[in-house]
């Protein structure tokens, strides 16, 4: 096994600094593989050293940078790297990625190619786990990709029916379809969509729930590739298939159906001869959960696993890929308490999460006892509109539910992000509805109540009176006419911190 010195980081933002974190406290050196929107960001001062991979801007943006695998290995090589880590997105599930590294001596530090093409393709998957008599959701996965044929298979399915990429996640290339009438066009959308986000238009088809949960089970196999499930997350709330509030451990899961899901996670994953670290999606409904999909990467939400665990998922897949990460029969996790992940965007709650970027201003995260933040952005960086707009993520545990619930609103009602609109109102208003609280939320939590976002706070009283406030002090100081209203407020002159969305109120 080849001992690692310096790794490589093919990501950005926040994940990037994680990684670095994770470096840092094993004694290892890091390169950041960056573009060139990516130099004023928290990950590129952190870094031991620094190359830059390509431009952000123009038509082709993250194809010119962190999706061109020769530039990242090329850069990695040059750097004297001795493995890569690829965060999530981005070259994360390519299996070519994982390839290519090993060709040129370069540990990926992520699954095998082998294991990334057995379940990172959606479709090798599912056949995978039918093999198994695995729970699947009916679908078609077929390889005739024709627009006849894919229209013919979703009226058989029954609607409404799903599209997704085949090669990918996060959202993309996933179109929902609720009438004939629009399958063609969503169809392909969803195609055009996949080719430009994963480099495939390959798409599948899929009966939608529409009452169903998202849950996932954290999976890991070690060195010697035991498989091992580390428990689950809620993942219910989302928008546009995208995930906006994690949880762990899900409040859906009886004792039953966790011990049921947490073996056939593992088993899938066994199947595919897996190590590192990696999810196994599920949907559940009325007590019926499916198969959803393997992510065979490092996720998003993985902090949540993390603070109820005690554990550092970072440094464990580090530790498997030079070969010294061997789960022990003494080792046994249990949860513990309850963790809540949400994350910060850079957007517009008002105008129905409209990206907002700039220049940040004061950037301020409230400590207090297990509360956590891991960013990629500070005070006088820049958000650009060449990637996703996530500033930060706020992580918190206590107890149990309710009390993570109050202690998440309170740390961030106490965060400060001036410069940028963020979503942080927005998280407020989740945390506090009535279904939230009562974790009776589904996938269509956010269609259901927050489709449109959160209505205009311009009539807010007290913005009033915060404007009206500021009107008096101005007059004063500056001579204005007292002929002019007072109670007119002057937020066009004057920045309001409310009008900025810096802060829920």
């Amino acid at each position: 096994m080849k001992k690692i010195q310096r790794i490589a980081i093919a990501n950005r933002g926040e994940v990037a600094v994680r990684i670095i974190r994770a470096c840092e406290e094993l004694g290892l050196e890091t390169v950041l593989l960056h573009s060139d929107a990516d130099m004023q960001s928290r990950a590129y001062r952190m870094a031991t050293k620094k190359i830059c991979i390509g431009a952000a801007s123009g038509p082709a943006q993250s194809v010119n940078c962190y999706l061109n695998i020769e530039a990242n290995i090329n850069a990695a090589l040059a750097a004297g790297a001795d493995a890569l880590h690829p965060g999530f997105g981005f070259l994360s599930e390519n299996a070519d990625f994982a390839e290519q590294c090993e060709k040129n001596g370069l540990v990926f530090i992520g699954p095998s190619a082998d294991a990334i093409r057995k379940l990172g393709d959606k479709i090798f998957f599912k056949n995978l786990a039918k093999k198994a008599g695995l729970p699947l959701i009916p679908c078609y996965e077929g390889d005739d990709q024709s627009i006849n044929v894919l229209l013919d298979e979703a009226e058989k399915i029954g609607l409404p029916v799903i599209v997704k990429a085949a090669a990918g996640g996060g959202g993309r290339g996933m179109k929902l379809i609720r009438q004939l009438s629009e399958a063609k066009d969503l169809i392909e959308s969803a195609q055009r969509e996949a080719l430009s986000a994963f480099g495939s238009a390959k798409v599948f088809l899929e009966k939608y729930l529409e009452r169903a949960k998202h849950i996932e089970f954290q999976i890991f196999g070690d060195s010697t590739g035991h498989v091992e499930h580390l428990f689950d997350r809620e993942c219910s709330v989302q928008r546009r298939h995208q995930k906006i509030i994690e949880e762990a451990t899900s409040p859906s899961l009886t004792k039953e159906l966790r011990r049921k899901m947490g073996e056939i996670a593992c088993t899938i994953a066994s199947l595919g001869q897996y190590k590192n670290a990696g999810t196994v999606e599920f949907l559940l409904q009325d007590n019926q959960f499916y198969l959803l999909e393997v992510n065979t990467r490092l996720q998003v939400e993985h902090p949540v696993t993390e603070e109820v665990l005690g554990i550092d998922l970072v440094k464990m897949q580090i530790l498997t890929a030079q070969g010294n990460f061997i789960f022990s029969p003494q080792d046994i996790r249990m949860p513990k308490g309850h963790a809540i992940e949400c994350r910060v965007y850079a957007e517009n709650p008002y105008q129905s999460g409209m990206p907002s970027t700039g220049k940040l201003g004061l950037v301020r995260w409230p400590e207090g006892p297990r509360r956590r933040f891991e960013y990629g952005f500070e005070s006088e960086d820049t958000i650009t509109s060449y990637y996703d707009p996530m500033i930060a993520k706020v992580i918190v545990w206590d107890e149990n539910r309710n009390r993570a619930i109050d202690k998440m609103i309170r740390t961030l009602k106490d965060s400060v992000i001036f410069g940028v609109s963020t979503n942080i109102p927005y998280l407020i208003e989740i945390l506090n509805h009535d279904e939230f609280r009562s974790a009776k939320m589904t996938t269509r939590f956010i269609e259901t109540y927050f489709a449109d976002g959160l209505k205009s706070k311009s009539d807010d009283e007290q913005v009033k009176k915060w404007a009206q406030l500021v009107n008096k002090k101005l007059k004063s100081t500056q001579g204005q006419s007292a002929t002019q209203s007072a109670d007119q407020p002057l937020l066009n002159s004057v920045v309001s911190p409310w009008a900025s969305y810096w802060r829920g109120v």
